[in-house]
């Protein structure tokens, strides 16, 4: 089933309950909802596999039981893993007080379990019946729930955009600043002086932190540490893991493992 297709049903000028839920499982690698918008919030949570959510000016990674959140109004394109479980939850605007841009939420077990349980109710049930009483604390909790800094920042710039592309493509290509710009036509300075203006992150966190997504995106997908490794470029598996808990403060392993926990309490 296409992530697309999925939506095609969904009528959200419909909608009068504070949130309602659908969930859907992807069979298809290639899944992927165009850019498209919403009049009403969506969160996007991977109840297996992986998430990447694009927004014009970043791009966002979902783990297991993480979620993005994609405020109303906000162009954006989702694509995920193959066979993933994914939950989405429509909120109506100012229904819960969220960050007015695009984020990676950590989810708990309730958050979790009762965005589970809205996709199993119809889209349009009454306020004050057990159904809209829950969607209120879901709400309530959600706006609890911790931002993941689990995102690249892009840009449309031309320079930047060309070496985005090839580096997403090879991500362990490991040419130098100074190399980069001489591809783009820049001396190493200008150049630095454009990622940052454009990012926010030096050349270095920013190809950085784009290995974390990819990273995280294969991981999810199954593939082995040694193997992300090897397919990032780096020379071990341990430079690897070194990059990867500076990153999110745990080594891959226990950092899955502790969103398996999560998701299990």
């Amino acid at each position: 089933m296409s992530l697309e297709r999925s939506l095609t049903h969904f009528d959200e000028v419909s909608i009068r309950g504070p949130a309602v839920g659908m969930r859907m499982q992807v069979a298809d690698y290639k899944s992927e909802v165009p850019v498209h918008q919403h009049r009403l919030g969506q969160l996007v949570l991977a109840l297996k596999g992986g998430v990447m959510c694009s927004v014009p000016s970043a791009l966002w990674m979902v783990p297991p039981s993480c979620a993005v959140w994609v405020p109303g109004g906000t162009p954006h394109s989702i694509r995920a893993t193959a066979n993933a479980r994914i939950c989405y939850l429509f909120v109506q605007p100012g229904a819960v007080r969220l960050p007015e841009h695009c984020c990676t939420l950590s989810i708990s077990p309730l958050v979790r379990e009762l965005v589970v349980h809205m996709t199993d109710e119809p889209l349009d049930y009454p306020l004050n019946s057990p159904t809209g009483r829950k969607a209120i604390v879901l709400l309530d909790e959600l706006a609890r729930m911790p931002v993941e800094h689990l995102h690249l920042p892009t840009s449309d710039e031309p320079r930047m955009r060309k070496i985005a592309k090839m580096l997403s493509a090879d991500p362990a290509d490991r040419r130098t600043l100074a190399e980069w710009g001489k591809l783009v036509a820049m001396s190493e300075r200008s150049l630095a002086r454009l990622v940052r203006q454009e990012t926010g992150l030096s050349f270095g966190r920013w190809r950085q932190q784009l290995h974390l997504i990819v990273a995280i995106r294969q991981l999810c997908a199954g593939q082995s540490v040694q193997r992300v490794a090897e397919a990032l470029g780096y020379q071990s598996v341990t430079a690897f893991i070194t990059m990867f808990k500076k990153s999110l403060g745990k080594p891959p392993a226990k950092y899955f493992a502790s969103i398996s926990e999560s998701r299990d309490g």
